[in-house]
C-alpha cells in the first residue's frame, strides 16, 4: 500500500532542511538532522525526497525564484539601460550572494559535493539563465546584444555569481565592488557614456 503524503510533514521537512542549511551549511547538515528537526523518521523523509539534493533545490528553488521575480519588478520601473543592466548585475553578483546569510553557498556546496549518478538536472539553472538572457536582451541595444553571443554571456554571467557567493562566504567584505560592476557595465553596453 502506497503512503500518503501529508503537506504538513513535507512543509516541516523544508522548514527544517532551510533553517539548517542556513544555519550549518549543506555540507554540515545531515539528512537525519533535518528528519529530527521535522519530528519524522529518516526513512519517512525519502517518502517525500529522493535524497538531500532533492530536498536542498525543495527549499533553494523557490527562494532563487522569488528572488528573480522580484528582480524583474525592479527592472519594470527601470527606464535607463545603464541603471537596469547595473540592477540585473548587482542583484546576481552582489545581493543573491549575501541574502538569507548567504544562502545561495549552499548551492555550491550542494553542486560540488553531488555525484553524477545522483541525476542533478539543470532545470533551474536553465530557468535563470532564461529570466536574465529577456531582461538583458530588453536592456542591452539589439546590434550589441547579437555581437554579445547571448547564451554565452547569461551562462558567464550566472556563473560568476557562484564565485561571488563564495568571496562573500569566506570574506564579509567580498562582496562585488561597485567599480566591477560600473566597469562590467561598460563593456556589456559599449560605453561608459549616459550614465544613469
Amino acid at each position: 500500500m502506497a503512503q500518503v503524503k501529508k503537506t504538513e510533514v513535507r512543509e516541516a521537512l523544508l522548514a527544517s532542511a532551510h533553517r539548517l542549511f542556513a544555519k550549518r551549511g549543506y555540507a554540515k547538515t545531515g539528512v537525519a538532522q533535518i528528519a529530527a528537526g521535522a519530528r519524522v523518521s529518516e526513512a519517512n523523509l525519502y517518502v517525500y525526497f529522493h535524497s538531500k539534493l532533492d530536498l536542498f533545490f525543495g527549499v533553494y528553488e523557490p527562494w532563487l525564484r522569488e528572488r528573480i521575480h522580484r528582480l524583474e519588478g525592479q527592472l519594470a520601473s527601470q527606464r535607463s539601460p545603464r541603471r537596469r543592466l547595473h540592477t540585473v548585475l548587482k542583484v546576481l553578483w552582489r545581493e543573491l550572494p549575501a541574502d538569507d546569510g548567504g544562502f545561495t553557498n549552499n548551492l555550491i556546496q550542494a553542486l560540488s559535493t553531488t555525484e553524477r549518478r545522483e541525476g542533478y538536472k539543470p532545470t533551474l539553472l536553465n530557468w535563470v539563465e532564461g529570466r536574465v538572457e529577456t531582461m538583458l536582451q530588453s536592456t542591452i541595444p539589439p546590434t550589441r546584444w547579437k555581437a554579445l553571443k547571448r547564451g554565452r554571456l547569461v551562462h558567464m554571467l550566472v556563473m560568476a555569481q557562484d564565485g561571488f557567493a563564495l568571496a562573500s562566504h569566506l570574506d564579509a567584505h567580498g562582496t562585488c565592488p561597485a567599480a566591477t560592476l560600473d566597469m562590467m557595465v561598460d563593456l556589456l553596453l559599449g560605453s561608459g557614456k549616459s550614465r544613469a
